[in-house]
């Protein structure tokens, strides 16, 4: 699954990330059914500019956009958290 990984990360690129950390959860779910097919389970934590002014909804959106060939295939299961370097600041401080 690190080739997964290392995939998601370049594509994600595009959003010129602060901050990308991708931990994969596959082990956790060994016997579910999507893992059957071999598609892994991720948690995705992005920090982007790029989500300035954008609605947790649209984020998704986009981070699955960009994932799109990837899902249902080696990607089943995604958790998205996506901030903007302010938000993570003000998070951070709190």
């Amino acid at each position: 699954m690190t080739g997964t990984v290392e995939l998601m990360r370049r594509k994600l690129a595009v959003l010129d990330p602060e901050r990308v950390e991708i931990v994969d959860e596959s082990a956790r779910h060994a016997g579910h059914e999507g893992a059957k097919s071999g598609g892994g389970h991720y948690v995705l934590t992005i920090v982007s500019r790029e989500f300035f002014g954008k609605s947790p909804l649209v984020r998704h959106r986009l981070v699955y956009s960009i994932l799109k060939e990837m899902m249902h295939k080696d990607i089943h299961a995604l958790s998205i958290k996506a901030y903007t370097p302010q938000e993570i600041r003000f998070d951070s401080i709190h």
